[in-house]
């Protein structure tokens, strides 16, 4: 029953936050945090780093979003492993609240960017964060299972 909850609660964080930014921070703004990290505001309209923006509607985004999501939902309910179990938690918390964005706005709001120097990195938001856990834990998981059958 906790897992839902955390479930509810990312989704809710995300969406909280990223209406935070929408009222705080002008469109294609940074506030500056620290040398490497900066607060901004950018409408996602395409998948990751703005892949396909324009060139898709954003309901197939969305379409495309919910079968995926739905598929690892399957997978999550058939999974005995409690590590598994919360990297797939993640991943979906992360999908269906960009999907629920995309849903409520027509894209995604997306709003910390990472840079060093010349070096940057597409901005990206909680969501995104959730699933990067989501597949690390899963890639975690896999190696234990791995180094495990291997002794």
């Amino acid at each position: 029953m906790y897992r839902f909850f955390l479930l509810f609660f990312l989704i809710f964080l995300d969406f909280f936050v990223k209406q935070q930014v929408f009222k705080s921070i002008d469109l294609n703004t940074f506030k500056k945090i620290t040398f490497f990290l900066d607060f901004t505001h950018i409408h996602n309209f395409g998948i990751s780093f703005g892949l396909f923006s324009g060139l898709v509607s954003s309901w197939v985004f969305i379409f495309l979003g919910l079968l995926v999501t739905l598929m690892i939902i399957v997978i999550y309910f058939r999974s005995h492993n409690y590590i598994e179990k919360i990297g797939f938690l993640f991943i979906i918390s992360g999908a269906f609240s960009n999907i629920f964005d995309r849903i409520y706005n027509g894209y995604v709001i997306d709003f910390i960017y990472l840079h060093y120097n010349q070096f940057y990195w597409p901005a990206f938001n909680f969501a995104d964060i959730y699933i990067s856990i989501g597949i690390l834990l899963l890639i975690f998981q896999y190696f234990k299972d791995w180094v495990i059958k291997k002794k």
